[in-house]
Parts: C-alpha cells; structure tokens; sequence
C-alpha cells in the first residue's frame, strides 16, 4: 500500500512538472487524477514512448543505409519480423524524437505492417501511430486522432506509355489499366471509390508499387502526394509521370487509443507548441522542400 501511493505521489510529481515546462500552465488536480490510467503513466513508467509506424513512408519513415551515423533503434513487434534494428530517417523519426524529449523518456519505433497497425495499437504494442494516418470516419471508430498538423491528397504515377490518353485520374477509370495501391490505405479507398472499372491490384509496399508503374508491370499508382513526389524526384525517368494535381484531401494525424482525454490533450498542446516555435516548419523544411537526405535512403 506504501509503495502504490508513493508511486501516484511521484507520478502526480512527474506529470505535473512535464506540463509546467512544456506549456508554462500548472496541471489541475483533476487532471492529475484522470492521468491515473492514461497512457503518459506507462510512458513515464517505463521511460520509453513507443511509435508505431510502417517504415518505407517517403519522407516520413525510412531506412538510412549509412553504417554509424544517425543510428535509431526501430522494433519489429507483433505483425512484423522481430529481432532486427534498423537505422531510421525521416519526419516521423525527427518528431518522434522531439516528443519524446518532451516527455522526458526515450523514443521507440515500432515496425508494423500498415493493415495491422490500428489492432496492434489496440492490442498495447505501442502507444501512438505516426505514419501519416488519414483521418477517416471508420478509423474514428477504432481510435481517437489528434489535431491534424498537415493535410495531403492522393495523386497519380504513371507510365509514360499512356502520357497522350490519361490526364488526369478519371481517365483510368477503364478496365484495360491496371492501377495499384497498397491494401489499408486511402489510397486503395480512393482508387475503388473513384476509379472502381479500373483493374485494381495491391502492392505490399509504396516503394513496390511505385517500381511497378516505372518498370511498367502496372500503368499507375495512386498513392498520397508526399510520397509520390518524393519517389518521382529520386527516381528521374522518361517512363513516369507525375499527375501531381490531388484528387482528394485529407488531414493527417497522430491516433492513439480510444477514450484517453490526457494524451490526446497533452498531444494537441506539444504540436501546437512545435509550429508556435518552429520546430515543425524546420522539419517540414528538411524532409519536405530539400533533397540532400535522397542519397541516404536504402
């Protein structure tokens, strides 16, 4: 019985310190006391903020092929191949790291496969989702989003070979192409709601259904803009084209489990606290606008 108060004496300490020197705003006693079964005890508790992610994202996750330099331990947990450890780049792993400095505690990312990702979260593999999730009415049934901190669209790329027939996404909606997503994504969502006579196939990753419309196995790849600019710039070919004009818009945000008001509080005041003191402009700058990081993704 000493030991439990005695530990809610020291948590109620600790939690009232990160949001005094985080936001210059005391915690009320209320919020101390909900915090009790939040998911910022654990994160405290253990010392370690545990990312959920699906590496490969360009520019939000990637693997950095440089040997000792920049080196981020990244988990393979539950649905993904475990005992490996990666060195990560990207958005994602920079404001990992900047909310896990926040909160005083070390930052772990988690490899998952993206349609196993919401019932990983759920099942406790980690703590929070970054990867760039869309926001959607079926997914805020699952978990609870942050505010969003960008918006995105899907966009198109395609095999040059249809560059006089196909100008924009309707022009697909035949079922002589074969267009490709990845399965769990708005893109795929996008691709059936919106083009559905087209001949749809799946690729298990972005980078492998990108290669296909370059090599030419497949005639586009509908996917979100970020990664599709991204991939068109480090790969310059007069076999793909970009249709960069999105036909869709969705925010993006953090999701973390439902019904934990002191996260999702604490969240929404770290990310409004990264954009007052530009922080986020920075790291949208460096992955988003410049391309000296190209050579160091594998």
């Amino acid at each position: 019985m000493f030991k439990t108060i005695c530990f809610k004496i020291i948590f109620a300490i600790l939690l009232s310190w990160l949001w005094w020197g985080q936001w210059n705003t005391p915690a009320l006693a209320q919020d101390i006391e909900l915090s009790k079964d939040s998911t910022l005890e654990g994160i405290l508790r253990r010392g370690e903020l545990r990312i959920g992610l699906e590496v490969g994202y360009l520019p939000f996750e990637m693997i950095d092929k440089r040997s000792g330099l920049r080196q981020k331990e990244i988990r393979h947990g539950g649905f993904r191949r475990k005992g490996r450890q990666l060195s990560l780049i990207g958005f994602d792993i920079d404001m990992g790291i900047e909310m896990a400095k926040a909160l005083g505690v070390k930052p772990v990312f988690v490899d998952t496969l993206w349609p196993s990702i919401i019932p990983a979260l759920n099942l406790g593999r980690f703590d929070i989702i970054f990867g760039g999730m869309s926001v959607t009415e079926s997914r805020k049934e699952k978990v609870d989003f942050a505010d969003p901190f960008m918006t995105v669209g899907q966009t198109v790329l395609l095999n040059a070979k249809h560059k006089n027939t196909v100008k924009s996404y309707k022009d697909l909606n035949d079922s002589k192409y074969v267009v490709v997503s990845k399965p769990g994504t708005t893109g795929e969502e996008a691709v059936q709601r919106s083009i559905p006579e087209a001949t749809y196939e799946t690729a298990n990753t972005e980078i492998d259904g990108a290669m296909r419309v370059l090599e030419g196995t497949a005639d586009a790849f509908v996917y979100d803009y970020p990664f599709n600019a991204v991939f068109r710039a480090m790969h310059p070919s007069d076999q793909l084209i970009f249709l960069d004009k999105p036909f869709t818009k969705e925010p993006i945000a953090w999701a973390i489990r439902k019904n934990d008001p002191d996260f999702l509080k604490w969240l929404n005041k770290f990310l409004k606290e990264v954009k007052q003191d530009g922080r986020f402009e920075k790291m949208h700058n460096k992955w988003f606008n410049k391309t000296d990081w190209f050579k160091f993704v594998r």
